[in-house]
């Protein structure tokens, strides 16, 4: 009896462990409007490769949604005590510090990924 078994290369699971983290990266370089497109877009992504094949996938997007959701929730108290001028002064500095926390985060987390010895994962049909 034959088995028909499909297999995830190793090299197709360590690309799809970065995609999270190239879309958080975007995210905060281009915030109007990706930062918000990508909080919708990347509840799909997130429903998608947590539950990837490779566990290893599932860990790293998961982390790289805790980075992205941390953010996005820090933003909302921070926005809605925000005083009405805000905007027109402040909202550089806001840019820059969200990009400051995560774009390091991400470049570490995708070094990570490019250094780990990827698997490949046969999954039986």
């Amino acid at each position: 009896m034959s088995t028909n078994a499909e297999v995830i290369t190793a090299e197709s699971s360590r690309k799809t462990a970065r995609i999270f983290y190239l879309g958080n990266i975007l995210a905060v370089l281009i915030p109007f409007p990706i930062f918000i497109l990508w909080f919708g877009a990347s509840m799909f992504v997130y429903a998608m490769l947590r539950h990837h094949p490779n566990p290893r996938v599932g860990y790293y997007t998961q982390i790289a949604a805790y980075h992205y959701y941390g953010l996005a929730g820090l933003l909302v108290p921070v926005l809605t005590f925000a005083p009405g001028d805000f905007f027109v002064k402040y909202w550089v500095h806001l840019w820059v510090v969200c990009a400051a926390v995560i774009i390091p985060l991400a470049v570490i987390q995708i070094m990570k990924i490019n250094k780990e010895v990827w698997q490949d994962v046969k999954i039986e049909k």
